[in-house]
């Protein structure tokens, strides 16, 4: 534990970096997918968004998210404990939750254009697009301000 304390600040900025990281391929990804529904299927243009959506979510959102989760915990057990008592605290922590499970729809929606089973219109997908940055404003806010 005297490890971890020794480098709060270190596992506090590789957090920032990963929630940074998470947060783009989070907000990239729907915007794939509304160019994703345009494209007809088994085109050239299909594959490609394929790809770049598989990679994407493999290779950049899913080591973030995971890499946020560890270092959000660490730094969860190193803070004074007092906070997690704060409503502040278990209202961001249901944002992340949620976030993280639109990180599971998206991952779902990724899977549904592989196979060419898409069925949503562009239009759902630039709605959705907006609903990570909306959580992203919640959490920055809550951890922040600390309202209540």
């Amino acid at each position: 534990m005297d490890f971890l304390v020794d480098y709060y600040l270190a596992i506090k900025a590789l957090h920032i970096i990963a929630v940074i990281a998470w947060m783009a391929g989070m907000l990239y990804l729907p915007r794939l997918f509304v160019y994703h529904a345009d494209a007809p299927v088994g085109s050239e243009l299909s594959e490609t968004f394929k790809v770049m959506e598989e990679k994407l979510l493999r290779v950049i959102m899913l080591p973030a998210m995971l890499a946020s989760w560890v270092f959000g915990l660490i730094l969860s057990f190193l803070s004074n404990v007092a906070a997690w008592s704060g409503g502040w605290f278990h209202t961001k922590l249901l944002l992340l939750l949620v976030l993280t499970g639109i990180h599971g729809f998206f991952a779902k929606l990724r899977k549904d254009f592989a196979a060419d089973r898409n069925q949503r219109p562009a239009r759902f997908f630039r709605i959705i697009n907006e609903v990570p940055t909306v959580l992203m404003i919640g959490i920055v806010f809550l951890v922040i301000l600390k309202p209540f």
